[in-house]
């Protein structure tokens, strides 16, 4: 497959681009709860997918803020497709800078990305849930044959079966480890039980089973606990960058809507009514908050030593993001009226999208208690 590999100065353009497409499937997708594989050709064959893959393996290598800038408008069109991108955007730019796979294999890896692959990682399991907060994985790599056979089920695996390539964090005996599979190898099977959930209905994010799943050596990652030279911004600031954007498409649908609206009794749109004015001004005076903290702290990010400080910044913009996404998609129903609860309006899988963002770490509580550490420990002598 040819990829074009935008640049720096055409990347915001084709983000845009993609988001006019997007949008136009965007809520047949989510009635049938199936992500477009449109979707996943135009994310492939406009290089978009590879904004966070070294330069120097065929990628752009660009930077964490102009990732984050692509993603408010990507997430625009569809909030489910975004996500899809998101989850390889973000893993190649936390690796990129970590370097924690043997460099052989993050070659071979960032090239089959510039070939047109797309991945993901599978991390959370049924039992364990989310692995932030620590614990061992049930999914298991047993080494035999002269390789490894890998068995598990993973959740919430985003692309289902449009992956190319699955990083699979897992147990090598008793200690974390890291393997890729092939999406296609065989003993992998999906089940999906996605669709019918609240939010995201669009992300194919199935259920992954691995039935003796045989791997080389080549395809272990990394064994043993990962020394981070930096914590990892980019999950939670692209992730930001998703819910934001939706809560952006809101505030654009709310806005048209109000300027389309002529009630009979009114004899002229909503919009000119000072109530609707003043909150859509508060939506938008939000908005603009939240996406200047998220781009101010993306853009001090350096990936280096220089960024070990930042992450209380960065849990800072990832709450406020989400939370901003949730209180702007609510109020754009409530400006919207009945309407918003039908179809005929996105509004309403705006407001169920946005709210995943509020189970993604670090999220709620554990945000607020990294910011106030950060916040005590900046006064410490």
């Amino acid at each position: 497959m040819a990829t074009v590999i935008p640049t720096i100065e055409t990347i915001d353009t084709i983000a845009k681009r993609l988001a006019v497409a997007f949008a136009a499937r965007a809520n047949a997708a989510d009635k049938q709860a199936r992500l477009p594989a449109e979707d996943v050709q135009a994310l492939k064959e406009s290089g978009y997918l590879l904004m966070s893959v070294p330069r120097e393996y065929g990628g752009m290598g660009l930077p964490l803020k102009e990732c984050v800038a692509a993603q408010l408008e990507l997430a625009q069109g569809s909030t489910s497709s975004a996500m899809v991108a998101g989850m390889q955007i973000h893993m190649f730019g936390n690796v990129s800078e970590n370097r924690p796979w043997p460099g052989a294999a993050f070659e071979r890896l960032c090239r089959a990305a510039v070939n047109g692959g797309l991945f993901n990682t599978a991390a959370s399991e049924p039992t364990l849930g989310s692995p932030s907060r620590g614990g061992l994985f049930e999914t298991q790599a047993v080494q035999r044959d002269g390789g490894w056979v890998v068995n598990g089920h993973k959740t919430w695996t985003t692309g289902g079966k449009h992956l190319t390539h699955i990083v699979v964090r897992l147990a090598i005996g008793d200690e974390p480890g890291v393997v890729v599979i092939p999406g296609e190898a065989s003993g992998v099977e999906w089940v999906e039980t996605w669709g019918d959930g609240l939010s995201l209905r669009a992300s194919d994010s199935h259920d992954l089973y691995l039935r003796d799943v045989w791997v080389t050596d080549e395809d272990v990652l990394e064994r043993g606990k990962r020394d981070e030279k930096t914590p990892n911004a980019w999950f939670p600031m692209i992730m930001a960058a998703v819910y934001l954007g939706t809560a952006i498409a809101a505030r654009n649908a709310v806005i048209q809507f109000a300027l389309e609206r002529v009630p009979t009794a009114l004899g002229k749109p909503i919009a000119t009514l000072p109530k609707i004015q003043r909150q859509i001004g508060e939506i938008d005076l939000a908005l603009q908050a939240a996406q200047a903290l998220l781009l101010d702290v993306a853009g001090l990010w350096t990936g280096d030593a220089r960024s070990k400080g930042l992450y209380a910044r960065i849990a800072a913009a990832k709450h406020l993001a989400t939370e901003t996404a949730n209180s702007v998609t609510d109020k754009a129903l409530q400006i919207a009226g009945g309407t918003s609860l039908t179809r005929d309006l996105p509004l309403e899988r705006y407001f169920r999208d946005t709210r995943a963002g509020l189970m993604q770490p670090p999220s709620g509580d554990t945000a607020l208690e990294i910011v106030g550490r950060g916040a005590i420990d900046s006064l410490k002598d």
